[in-house]
């Protein structure tokens, strides 16, 4: 064991990653690589939790819950930690693949819609039930991340997450930090995996203008409130529907920030009052034709602009130094860029 011990500190001194669960020899001892990839929630686990390999005391409960390696506060059999106990790093590992495991399985028999989520919302949510227990869905002091969870509130998951933090104890600045990582974790696993955009109800040029094209957006802010500017075609709706489901996409990854949206549809008239190009995709003049002027609220402009340039592949005009950016469609839904 001696002899292990110290062929494990060489290891580590040329090799940092080697006792990594991502590595190759990992995949091929643990069982042949079937495990569900958790990789995402181990290495944010691993960054907060920190490991230590002789036990130490839980900073906000003491001794009476002593924690080793990766923040166990218990063995494979069952023991609890005990102050004086040492471990080494393999044992680490170990113990933190058979918390995570437990607490997958424990989310995924609890938490409705598990099986929907996808890889990054999951790890997301193993992170926070490695910290604060995973029996929290349901449980007292835990309505509001139940509530979103129950109602497949995706959006607002990541300020939920804010809550808990245990608001004036010595580690609310810790969890806060660990909180917000999670939901970047969850926000980013809803834009590499955007769930299909669905409009409650078929929505008519002649709706309300209150009526809305998705969870965050209304078919008035396309005409920016004004009954001159309303939709008069069902392709135009359907455009714009378009638009507004990357819209949501750009919200999430700037933390759920308000969008206002300073143009949208302009007909021809008004269209050529404010100058504008004689086939702007603005006019909505076709099918699949459309376009929408917007910024994030309290977002840096040109890191929403470049958000953009790198997730839409349809026409893109780059009015950042104006204040806002162009998405469009164009026919044919063609890549193009330009300047303002």
């Amino acid at each position: 064991m001696a002899a292990i011990v110290e062929l494990e500190a060489a290891l580590l001194k040329v090799a940092p990653d080697a006792f990594n669960k991502d590595q190759p020899w990992f995949k091929t001892w643990s069982q042949a690589g079937k495990q569900h990839d958790y990789a995402p929630a181990v290495k944010l686990i691993k960054q907060f939790e920190g490991c230590h390999l002789e036990a130490y005391a839980d900073p906000l409960h003491g001794w009476s819950v002593a924690t080793i390696g990766y923040g166990a506060t218990r063995y494979q059999d069952g023991r609890k930690v005990q102050r004086g106990d040492k471990i080494n790093v393999i044992e680490a590992e170990e113990l933190l693949e058979q918390e995570i495991k437990r607490i997958a399985d424990k989310l995924a028999s609890s938490v409705p819609a598990w099986k929907e989520m996808c890889a990054e919302q999951q790890c997301a949510l193993i992170s926070f039930a490695y910290n604060l227990g995973p029996s929290f869905y349901g449980a007292a002091g835990f309505e509001t991340i139940s509530k979103r969870l129950q109602e497949k509130d995706w959006n607002d998951v990541p300020s939920a997450l804010e809550l808990y933090r245990n608001p004036g104890t010595n580690v609310e600045t810790g969890l806060l930090r660990r909180r917000r990582a999670e939901g970047a974790m969850w926000a980013e696993g809803m834009v590499n995996h955007p769930v299909q955009q669905q409009l409650p109800y078929k929505v008519n040029p002649s709706d309300p203008f209150g009526t809305r094209l998705s969870a965050n957006f209304t078919l008035g802010e396309f005409a920016l409130g004004q009954p001159a500017r309303r939709f008069i075609a069902q392709h135009q709706v359907d455009t714009a529907a378009e638009l507004v489901a990357f819209l949501e996409r750009v919200r999430i990854a700037f933390g759920g920030k308000r969008i206002t949206i300073t143009s949208g549809y302009r007909p021809p008239a008004i269209n050529k009052m404010v100058n504008g190009a004689i086939s702007s995709e603005h006019l909505y003049d076709a099918p699949n034709v459309g376009a929408v002027d917007f910024y994030v609220d309290g977002a840096d402009i040109h890191k929403v602009q470049a958000w953009c340039d790198k997730h839409w592949p349809h026409s893109l005009g780059y009015g950042a130094a104006k204040g806002f950016v162009h998405l469009g469609i164009r026919q044919g839904r063609p890549r193009a860029r330009w300047d303002y």
